[in-house]
């Protein structure tokens, strides 16, 4: 086998193996959206839907719902940071431990009692969908939204675009739906579960991560790295 045969299956590996992770975090982000929206009113990765009804509280007069939405668009912020800083933290199995990490988080906000601490269990389900968006960042160099699809949507429509005048590379952009289809999947998914089991459909959501996280540890060391982007730290300055 050549090295460039071989190049191209350890490549076409890496993409099967990371678009099949994308789908399974995709669907958990999806369940937990579709559960903390139901059982809060508020969105808890959706924060462009939350500026606008923030914003729309605050004209309205409601300031106290817009600091709380205003306070979780830098929950899921901190989270976001977070997450970027757990990984960074260990030399490898790095979707593993970020995983892991929100799983804790959403295990916690479903032992808070659902009437008596309502805005901190939104606060933690917000600040785990920002953690999560660090478990892949990207695939073979294409960027990947996690917990929002509008990017990718975007992403897809303008590959739609290229395609009509003459690109007929479809690679970069139908991979796009994959993150959509396995949010929307999951969104439903976790609507019938809170129909049926309320405020216990999280510890459902909190065992799936789990259990993804645990898939994750099958996956060769590299590619737990590969899926990161690599922060650019500047070379020191000799004295």
């Amino acid at each position: 086998m050549s090295r460039t045969r071989r190049r191209h299956i350890i490549k076409q590996r890496r993409t099967i193996t990371g678009l099949a992770l994308v789908a399974a975090i995709s669907f958990v982000a999806g369940m937990t959206d579709a559960i903390g929206l139901l059982l809060s009113g508020d969105f808890v990765s959706f924060m462009t839907g939350n500026t606008t009804r923030a914003a729309l509280s605050f004209a309205d007069g409601n300031y106290s719902h817009a600091i709380i939405l205003f306070c979780a668009l830098w929950v899921f912020i901190a989270g976001n940071a977070f997450g970027i800083v757990l990984a960074h933290t260990v030399s490898a199995r790095r979707t593993f431990v970020v995983l892991s990490g929100v799983a804790i988080i959403l295990a916690a906000a479903s032992v808070l009692p659902e009437t008596s601490f309502p805005r901190l269990q939104f606060y933690l389900v917000v600040l785990s969908m920002g953690m999560i968006n660090a478990t892949v960042e990207h695939i073979e160099g294409l960027p990947i939204g996690l917990t929002y699809v509008t990017g990718a949507l975007s992403r897809f429509g303008r590959g739609i675009g290229r395609w009509l005048v003459g690109d007929r590379n479809p690679a970069g952009w139908l991979i796009q739906t994959v993150p959509w289809t396995g949010m929307a999947c999951g969104a439903v998914t976790g609507a019938l579960l809170t129909k049926y089991v309320g405020n216990h459909a999280l510890w459902i959501v909190a065992m799936l991560t789990v259990a993804i996280a645990l898939t994750t540890v099958l996956m060769p060391r590299p590619l737990h790295l590969h899926f990161h982007q690599q922060p650019m730290v500047p070379a020191r300055r000799r004295s």
